[in-house]
C-alpha cells in the first residue's frame, strides 16, 4: 500500500474502502479478518457482507491469528 492508498484510506473498513490493487485483496481481507478476534473487535453487517465477498473470490481464504496477550 502506498502512503498515497493508506491516506485514501483512512480509518474506513472494508465495506467502505477496498484498495485497487487486486493482487493485494485477499492478503488485506485476511489480514483485517485476523485482527479483528485477535483484539477481540466487533464486526458490523456491511463489514462482515464486504470480507465474505473477498474470501469467497480468494478460493476461501483460511485466516489464522493468535489472540493478543
Amino acid at each position: 500500500m502506498t502512503a498515497r492508498s493508506n491516506r485514501q484510506k483512512a480509518d474506513q473498513d472494508p465495506a467502505q474502502w477496498l484498495s485497487s490493487s487486486p493482487e493485494a485483496l485477499c492478503r488485506y481481507g485476511a489480514e483485517w479478518t485476523a485482527t479483528k478476534p485477535r483484539w477481540g473487535l466487533a464486526v458490523d453487517e456491511a463489514e462482515r457482507e464486504r470480507l465474505w465477498d473477498i474470501a469467497a473470490g480468494c478460493g476461501g481464504t483460511d485466516v489464522e491469528f493468535t489472540p493478543a496477550p
